[in-house]
């Protein structure tokens, strides 16, 4: 069975987000993640991963102000100091929190902005943070994200994620693989992990269309579950998707991709 981390952003939404953290242990997690910490205080976050055995693998960084529409900060020039003290910001959390991978934002291109700029800025802004985790032992990772749900987002392809990463001058840049945003693009998803594994540090999964959990939609993640153990793949796998029903009631396709993919991988220890 691949090692799962729940996403408390989108799951257990039943109850208030520190009360989360009890349920995802109650329901067989031993990781989560979640998307913003940031209106919780460390020492109330601390404490629940404490209470329950818990470890948080992924936060992002702050992503400026989500509900007047911005998606992170760091392909905007005219944000240089935003995205700085949100850098900080994460490292904070991250520090205290024991979170070893924090996702970097890239946003919006800004209206009427060349895609030149964009891109000399989100690789500076990339270098910068990057430079920054790696004494703290933390990785940065960028995550492709689908242009159908976030239309404008800078950010968008596997391979341009790739590029990214070969064009940084730092080895503190990870790709965060999506399955359901390379699918939602289009891209062919077993052939693009092959491609990018070695520079893959999480993975994370919905199905599509409709990001609910795996098995609401067309994506094959029993295929994906056993080639990710063929490749090798040593990381988390976030359960970053909107239940269809209720929590509980979605996490019933974990015992099918465990029946669908031991047999294959008896001999492999999945890891993140």
């Amino acid at each position: 069975m691949p090692n799962l981390a729940a996403n408390l952003t989108l799951l257990f939404t039943e109850m208030p987000f520190l009360d989360r953290f009890a349920a995802a242990r109650a329901a067989g997690f031993d990781a989560v993640e979640c998307q913003f910490p940031y209106d919780h205080e460390i020492t109330e976050i601390r404490r629940r991963l404490d209470d329950n055995g818990l470890r948080l693998v992924l936060i992002n960084l702050p992503a400026g102000d989500w509900q007047a529409g911005e998606r992170g900060l760091a392909c905007d020039p005219r944000r240089h100091r935003d995205f700085r003290n949100s850098v900080y910001r994460a490292l904070d959390y991250a520090s205290a929190l024991g979170v070893p991978q924090l996702h970097c934002l890239a946003g919006l291109v800004p209206s009427g902005m060349d895609l030149r700029r964009a891109r000399e800025t989100y690789l500076f802004n990339v270098e910068y943070a990057a430079n920054l985790c790696g004494p703290r032992d933390i990785r940065l990772l960028i995550e492709p994200i689908n242009t159908v749900d976030m239309p404008g987002y800078f950010l968008s392809r596997t391979e341009q994620a790739l590029d990214i990463i070969a064009a940084c001058d730092s080895s503190n840049v990870f790709l965060q693989s999506d399955i359901y945003h390379m699918h939602t693009m289009g891209e062919d998803v077993p052939a693009m992990l092959r491609r990018a594994l070695p520079h893959i540090g999480h993975v994370q999964v919905a199905d599509a269309p409709g990001r609910h959990e795996p098995g609401t939609g067309a994506i094959d993640f029993a295929g994906v579950f056993a080639l990710l153990d063929e490749l090798g793949y040593q990381g988390w796998i976030g359960c970053e998707y909107q239940p269809l029903a209720d929590t509980l009631t979605g996490l019933q396709w974990r015992s099918g991709v465990a029946a669908a993919v031991e047999p294959a991988v008896t001999c492999l220890d999945p890891a993140a």
